[in-house]
């Protein structure tokens, strides 16, 4: 896997990929790359753009989620934030998780979406890998469109 650039300990670019999107992210840590691929995710799609800043009380949502390896949480988590962009059109940010275990925690706040640019249908397995890079965890993610 190739490196990440050297002077970024945080950070996402989108990659190319033949029929699908493909998002390549890393960090120092489990929680920092899921973190780093849901801030990735959410620019794929244009949503940070889309949501109502006037929107108050901001919402907050309790995500707990349990798997065997860290690339099922990251599948996981990553879908659970579709989810809700889909069917609460909600959009969180900051995006701050806990992983003890495998098991994943994170209490979201957000404001509701008014639209996104493009639509991911679903965050797959293909050639999910997660990988110590020197001192960092890589990863690239494929999303159906």
């Amino acid at each position: 896997m190739k490196e990440p650039p050297a002077h970024e300990k945080h950070g996402y670019e989108e990659i190319p990929h033949t029929a699908d999107w493909a998002l390549k992210v890393w960090a120092p840590d489990i929680s920092g790359l899921l973190e780093e691929a849901a801030r990735g995710m959410y620019a794929l799609m244009g949503v940070e753009r889309f949501y109502d800043l006037s929107a108050e009380p901001r919402q907050s949502r309790q995500v707990r989620l349990q798997a065997e390896d860290y690339e099922a949480l990251l599948v996981g988590f990553l879908g659970e934030l579709l989810y809700f962009l889909e069917e609460e059109r909600l959009f969180f940010d900051p995006i701050r998780v806990k992983i003890q275990d495998h098991t994943l925690e994170a209490r979201l706040e957000g404001r509701p979406a008014t639209g996104q640019n493009k639509e991911i249908k679903a965050v797959t397995y293909h050639n999910l890998a997660i990988e110590r890079v020197d001192d960092l965890l890589v990863a690239t993610v494929v999303f159906d469109v």
